[in-house]
C-alpha cells in the first residue's frame, strides 16, 4: 500500500512540474502575435527557406517630382522581422526609407537613381542581404529644342518641344526672350494655355525681328497645377549670342 501511494504521489508531482513548466514558458515568449506566428510558420519550413531573400523587383516604379511616392520593400524567409536601410548610392533627395521598410515621401527633381538596400534580421549586419534598385522619377515638365534658335536675316526664330508626363493637367505659360548685350529684353514668343496630361514633344514655334546685334535666347516653361498649388518650371538658353547682322 505504501508503494503504491508513492507512485501516485510522484505522478502527481510531475504532473505540477510540467504544468508549471509549461506556465514559465508561456510567460518568458512576450514576443509580439506577429513575430511568434512567423517563428512557427519559419519552424514549419526547410532549412533551406528560411534564408532571407528581398522579393521588390530591381527597377522600382517610377516617380514624379512633388508628387507622393511610396513602395514598401518585402522580404521572404528569415527568422524574424528584417530592418532596412540604404547602405549604397542615394535615394532621390525627398525621399526617405524607414527602418520598416517603407519607401515614401516627394521626389524633389527629376532623374535616375540607383541605390542598394539592406535587410537585416535583428539589425546584425553580418545576417543582413542586399539589393540594388534603380528609381526613374520622370521630370513632370520636359523642356527641349525641336528647331534651335537661329538666326534667319534680320529675324531670330526657332521651335521647341514640351512634354507633360504629370497625371494632371497644366496651366502652361511660354515665353522666348531675346536678350541684347546691354541687357534689353525683347519677347519673340509667347503662349498661354492648358498643357494636358500625357502631352508629349508639342511643338511651340517663336521667333521675331530684331535690330542689329548680338542676342543670348531664353526659353522658360511654367506649368502650374492650381488645385494642388503646384508649380513646375523648366528653362534652356542658347550657348552664346547669336548675331543679328542685317538691319538699322
Amino acid at each position: 500500500m505504501d508503494t503504491l501511494r508513492h507512485k501516485w504521489q510522484v505522478a502527481i508531482l510531475l504532473g505540477f512540474l510540467a504544468s508549471g513548466a509549461g506556465l514559465a514558458a508561456g510567460q518568458l515568449d512576450r514576443a509580439p502575435l506577429e513575430e511568434q506566428q512567423k517563428r512557427a510558420q519559419v519552424a514549419a519550413e526547410p532549412q533551406a527557406d528560411r534564408e532571407l531573400v528581398i522579393d521588390n523587383d530591381s527597377e522600382l516604379p517610377v516617380g514624379y517630382p512633388h508628387r507622393y511616392y511610396e513602395v514598401r520593400f518585402h522580404a521572404r524567409g528569415g527568422t524574424s522581422w528584417p530592418h532596412w536601410k540604404v547602405v549604397k548610392g542615394a535615394l532621390p533627395p525627398g525621399l526617405q526609407l524607414e527602418d520598416n521598410g517603407l519607401l515614401h515621401g516627394e521626389p524633389m527633381s527629376g532623374g535616375e537613381f540607383q541605390f542598394t538596400v539592406s535587410a537585416a534580421e535583428g539589425g546584425r549586419a553580418e545576417a543582413a542581404v542586399q539589393k540594388g534598385f534603380l528609381l526613374k522619377v520622370i521630370t513632370a515638365l520636359a523642356l527641349s529644342w525641336r528647331n534651335p534658335a537661329h538666326v534667319d536675316g534680320n529675324r531670330i526664330e526657332g521651335s521647341v518641344e514640351v512634354t507633360n508626363t504629370t497625371p494632371d493637367d497644366m496651366d502652361l505659360t511660354f515665353i522666348v526672350l531675346a536678350v541684347a548685350g546691354n541687357g534689353r529684353a525683347t519677347a519673340i514668343g509667347y503662349q498661354h494655355f492648358m498643357l494636358r496630361r500625357g502631352t508629349v514633344a508639342m511643338e511651340l514655334p517663336f521667333g521675331d525681328t530684331l535690330p542689329h546685334g548680338g542676342y543670348v535666347v531664353h526659353v522658360d516653361a511654367v506649368g502650374e497645377v492650381i488645385p494642388k498649388k503646384l508649380i513646375y518650371r523648366e528653362r534652356m538658353q542658347t550657348q552664346g549670342p547669336l548675331h543679328v547682322m542685317v538691319g538699322p
